[in-house]
């Protein structure tokens, strides 16, 4: 194979921080696995039958580009009940991470800027780079806050998208009513096309969930199931905005993931019915569990939603710190994979009480021992 098979863009991609953490777990004796974006339940019952019933009714070829009726149906009925706009457009994608793909490479010219709020999810950044945009970094540190007036200050006459996600992922920051709303609106005033990253919306614990799409009717809006009722692997997710725009989507859709999954479209229409207000009380506790051990030990800011804290190395850089929380058997994420920064670290407490009461001691520890001396 020669090296000048490989395409230009693939040497602008590193690989995941991420899954350099997972391939560590990998060689760990039970490690205190702290690392890991996705719900530590499984997919509830009801859902994994409805998934079987759709294989066994014979639900296994493709289904429309947009998706199967009854599920477009149902969630069209409740964006237009939530949102109340004329022109908004459901069709279901492959995941959210594909409903990004397909905005991004839909709306993105070579040569564009994205901005994008650091420290941001680890997609967005290398999703541009695929479209052949720039990312345009506005950086949130210390607390996680939006500054719209930095926003402002850092579109060009090359901005061609702003991505939201609240509640973010890594931090768990939930961006108040009047930051997406400035934003919004900042947005729309500059023509700037606004996509809203909303899969954690299920999971705000001090504040109600709120949508900038209801202050700027062109936001383009990508959720999915994945979070919610822990369906990671199903690949099940949704996108709507403007009749418009969704058209060109679905158009790359149809010679890119052809249709969401079938079955689990089916099963999906089971997910949206299912209560899972339980779980959310159950990330609340272990949140607020998680914040009063770490407190006197870890500067945390945001903290508010999905289910991420991230906590500012006591000592060192954020590599340093969770080079030696690896070599003590506990994974975590360094901050320098979700933004130029090396300061900060993540933390995941999707996991069951005891391992999240392992990790609190052990990151204690690690803060009181300080930086190991070379």
């Amino acid at each position: 194979m020669s090296e000048e098979w490989i395409a230009d863009r693939m040497h602008r991609i590193d690989a995941s921080g991420i899954r350099k953490v997972f391939d560590l777990a990998a060689k760990l004796a039970d490690p205190v696995n702290l690392s890991i974006g996705q719900p530590h339940f499984d997919t509830p019952q009801p859902i994994k039958d409805a998934l079987a019933q759709a294989t066994a009714d014979g639900h296994n070829g493709y289904s429309q580009t947009q998706g199967i009726a009854p599920l477009l149906k149902t969630i069209q009925d409740h964006v237009d009940k939530t949102l109340g706009q004329t022109d908004r457009q459901v069709f279901i994608t492959s995941g959210t991470s594909g409903g990004l793909m397909l905005a991004l490479c839909g709306l993105v010219n070579p040569g564009d800027e994205v901005i994008v709020f650091a420290p941001w999810f680890v997609m967005y950044k290398h999703l541009v780079t695929l479209a052949g945009g720039t990312v345009v970094e506005i950086d949130t540190y210390p607390d996680f806050q939006i500054d719209v007036n930095k926003v402002r200050d850092a579109i060009t006459d090359r901005t061609k998208v702003i991505l939201c996600n609240s509640p973010a992922n890594p931090t768990g920051c939930v961006a108040s009513s009047e930051q997406l709303k400035d934003l919004a609106e900042l947005a729309a005033e500059k023509d700037i096309a606004f996509l809203s990253d909303e899969i954690y919306k299920s999971y705000c614990y001090d504040q109600e969930f709120q949508s900038p799409a209801q202050w700027n009717d062109q936001t383009i809006v990508i959720d999915g199931f994945s979070k919610s009722h822990s369906m990671t692997g199903w690949r099940l997710g949704y996108m709507h905005g403007p009749s418009a725009l969704m058209q060109q989507m679905l158009k790359l859709q149809q010679f890119t993931f052809v249709c969401a999954p079938h079955p689990v479209q089916w099963a999906g229409l089971a997910a949206w019915d299912y209560d899972v207000s339980e779980y959310v009380e159950q990330y609340r506790r272990k949140r607020d569990f998680m914040i009063s051990e770490l407190r006197n030990d870890f500067e945390i800011h945001g903290a508010d939603g999905a289910f991420y804290l991230f906590p500012q190395a006591p000592w060192g850089t954020g590599t340093e710190f969770v080079t030696e929380a690896i070599k003590n058997n506990l994974l975590i994420i360094p901050g320098n994979v979700f933004s130029p920064s090396d300061t900060h670290f993540r933390i995941s407490y999707a996991a069951e009480d005891a391992v999240l009461e392992r990790g609190v001691e052990l990151l204690k520890k690690l803060a009181r021992q300080g930086k190991p001396s070379v």
